[in-house]
């Protein structure tokens, strides 16, 4: 049973930094094209980033040059690094995952088969 468990959301001033874990259990990520998608109130869910599988990363343009993706194979933990956070970030931050081999993913919910339950981040002085 494949598993996406978030970690290390929470409250942060404007401008600050926050750093989010996504632990996944039953499948390897190795070559897993996985994303970070967030949700927030009154809006659809909308992808923020994602790390293709040769480790190609795309952004949306709101959090591009703020945010980084990485993955820890070893670990099997997806990153979501957000420095230099706006209000407008608040939101809850989901992670994804998907089977296939997909070299760039898109930021489209139907490329992942697999989410973990979200972890809330909230920006505000």
């Amino acid at each position: 049973q494949v598993q996406l468990v978030e970690s290390g959301g929470g409250s942060v001033q404007p401008g600050g930094s926050l750093r989010l874990s996504c632990a996944v259990s039953g499948m390897p990520i190795t070559y897993s094209p996985m994303a970070w998608f967030r949700r927030s109130p009154g809006k659809m869910r909308e992808g923020v980033a994602t790390i293709g599988s040769g480790g190609t990363t795309a952004y949306s343009d709101s959090v591009k040059g703020r945010f980084t993706i990485s993955k820890d194979i070893a670990k099997a933990t997806l990153y979501l690094e957000m420095n230099s956070l706006k209000p407008e970030d608040t939101a809850d931050y989901y992670c994804a995952a998907s089977a296939l081999y997909i070299s760039t993913p898109g930021l489209g919910e139907s490329e992942y088969g697999y989410w973990g339950q979200g972890t809330q981040v909230t920006v505000a002085s």
